[in-house]
């Protein structure tokens, strides 16, 4: 799952989801649907993301999650 790629990057940075949806205007309800599978993230706000937490979107690539 995406989020899984996403979450290792919040937990290097000791971030919290409250704290990513403060930096990338994403509401912190929609992160959290995120986090439970609820919903996947659009490009948009995977660009945001990435962009919050200082990484590349080739971080999340499906295949990082697997190797």
């Amino acid at each position: 799952m995406l989020w899984n790629l996403v979450q290792k990057q919040l937990d290097k940075q000791s971030m919290s989801i409250y704290r990513l949806s403060k930096l990338t205007g994403i509401l912190d309800n929609t992160l959290y649907s995120y986090s439970r599978g609820i919903s996947e993230p659009s490009f948009t706000n995977m660009v945001k993301i990435a962009d919050a937490l200082g990484v590349s979107l080739d971080e999340f690539r499906s295949d990082k999650e697997n190797g």
